[in-house]
């Protein structure tokens, strides 16, 4: 005979915190997520539901498969999980449970959740991040994003951590490590923004006028090279 634990029936829904990459749409309209390990395949926005990655046709989270979204309980135990090293330009999220849910020892398994907040860490570089800026690599029609300060930035496709917030929609907020928060929903337009918002959006234009106009140089220092040469 198997024991099973007691049904909960919560007052609030459960919170928890998990890592996850942040991820562009290729047209530069939508913003989003993809996990690290289980269902890394699958992008998905701020408020979402889990599939079986299996291809079963039983909603998430079934006792008898791993499928659905995953968190654990505590901070700490989520922000240990960056320090490796093919998580260090994962994102820290704080999310909320919606829906049934199985609890383990150390987080849950649920089937839907809401992303309240996404924590970036610095640039690789060691500055606070502006952007997330282009990772290199990503999913089919989405671009990995990475943390990225005003000064690398250059010409990589990138948003300022307002834009993806704004893109994301749903109430999320962005936070840069170490500082405020950078607050917008898809509701609220881009003039709605405050003023560490702007100086952040300023800071990322001033950087890629600065990348431009250093390739400008380059570009006419040797056209003229030509010109004068023998």
């Amino acid at each position: 005979m198997r024991l099973r634990l007691p049904e909960e029936h919560p007052t609030e829904p459960p919170t928890g915190f998990k890592i996850a990459h942040p991820v562009l749409s290729q047209d530069g309209t939508r913003a989003g997520f993809t996990g690290v390990s289980l269902g890394g395949a699958l992008p998905y926005g701020v408020v979402a539901d889990a599939s079986c990655v299996y291809g079963r046709r039983h909603r998430s989270p079934a006792r008898r498969c791993d499928c659905g979204f995953h968190c654990v309980h505590e901070r700490t135990a989520a922000e240990a999980l960056l320090c490796t090293a093919e998580h260090r330009e994962a994102v820290l999220l704080d999310i909320t449970v919606l829906g049934p849910y199985i609890r383990f020892e150390l987080g849950f398994r649920y089937g839907r959740q809401r992303v309240r907040t996404a924590t970036v860490g610095p640039c690789a570089c060691g500055a606070r991040a502006v952007a997330l800026a282009d990772a290199g690599w990503g999913r089919p029609g989405w671009r990995a994003l990475a943390a990225a300060c005003a000064g690398c930035v250059r010409g990589r496709t990138s948003v300022s951590l307002a834009t993806f917030a704004r893109l994301a929609g749903d109430g999320l907020r962005v936070v840069a490590a170490g500082g405020g928060a950078t607050t917008t929903t898809a509701s609220e337009p881009p003039e709605g923004l405050g003023v560490p918002e702007l100086v952040a959006e300023a800071a990322l234009l001033q950087a890629r006028l600065d990348w431009f106009q250093s390739r400008l140089a380059r570009l006419e220092g040797g056209t003229a090279q030509q010109q004068n040469g023998p």
